[in-house]
């Protein structure tokens, strides 16, 4: 078994869409990125990335390559699976947790539960997604951004 991490953050801002694992919420702000900006997936994808030495999301996605221009990272996260498939690993659990003062995630976590098992090709019951807030206390607590952290395991896999 092999085992990686992941962190990513981005800034809240009025204009854009908040997506976070894959669910779109009902938000007066969303997260600014090259991509979607969906925090969540993207600290996925780097614990994945990790857990199988790959390196990092922006090696694979570089954000000065137009391509992934408003691309949607659960796309992404069918790519990255399938460089950890064609390495000879499988993901076999994943644990997260979106830190954010608002909106509540709550009401939507067994939503990207859904999304992203569903994505990665693994049961529901091997993937947590959790959150919290900061109590007030830093970027997020002060509603400037939104952050995510992620841990992966794989195993070896045969195709």
């Amino acid at each position: 078994m092999r085992v990686g991490i992941g962190y990513d953050v981005h800034k809240l801002v009025d204009g854009r869409k908040l997506i976070i694992g894959g669910i779109t919420i009902p938000f007066e702000k969303g997260l600014l990125g090259h991509s979607d900006a969906d925090v969540l997936v993207h600290a996925i994808m780097d614990a994945m990335l990790g857990a199988a030495a790959l390196g990092d999301i922006g090696k694979h996605f570089p954000d000065t390559d137009m391509e992934y221009k408003g691309v949607d990272s659960m796309e992404l996260l069918k790519e990255v699976n399938e460089k950890i498939l064609n390495k000879g690993y499988k993901v076999n659990n994943i644990d997260a947790v979106i830190i954010a003062q608002k909106p509540k995630m709550a009401p939507y976590i067994e939503q990207m539960v859904e999304r992203i098992s569903e994505v990665i090709g693994i049961e529901r019951q091997w993937i947590n997604i959790k959150a919290t807030t900061t109590e007030g206390l830093g970027f997020a607590g002060k509603g400037e951004g939104i952050a995510a952290q992620a841990i992966a395991s794989i195993l070896e896999y045969k195709l």
